[in-house]
């Protein structure tokens, strides 16, 4: 009988922890510390049906992913960006966009990438 109760608080003490410490570690908690201390985060999920959400230096951006054949199979073959809010775009540089395109391609090396208005104009400007 002492056993039995040992063990049925030892799953309570567990059962507690696991619930109290999951909230510290989702993806929106990382998500959203990347975007105070403006880093590079890319949340992704393997769907393709499902939109990615990335952030660069304090800018939350949106991407849609499209399939596609390729050569040999099937993958995603372009990617829609735009900004979640475009008065945060301010002080971002051509080479900001270049870097964000670099680690989209780490994830999908052959897809095109279409920005969106605003951002389109400014890459489109020599």
């Amino acid at each position: 009988m002492i056993w039995l109760l040992r063990i049925v608080l030892l799953s309570f003490i567990i059962f507690f922890f696991y619930f109290t410490l999951k909230p510290f570690f989702t993806s929106n908690r990382r998500f959203e510390t990347a975007r105070r201390q403006k880093r590079f985060l890319l949340l992704d999920n393997e769907d393709v049906r499902k939109n990615f959400l990335l952030t660069y230096k304090g800018v939350v951006f949106a991407g849609e992913k499209y399939l596609g054949a390729t050569d040999d199979t099937f993958d995603v073959v372009s990617i829609s960006i735009w900004p979640q809010n475009t008065s945060s775009l301010k002080g971002l540089v051509k080479e900001d966009f270049n870097f964000m395109e670099k680690k989209i391609h780490v994830h999908y090396p052959k897809a095109e990438i279409i920005w969106k208005i605003p951002v389109n104009e400014l890459l489109q400007k020599n």
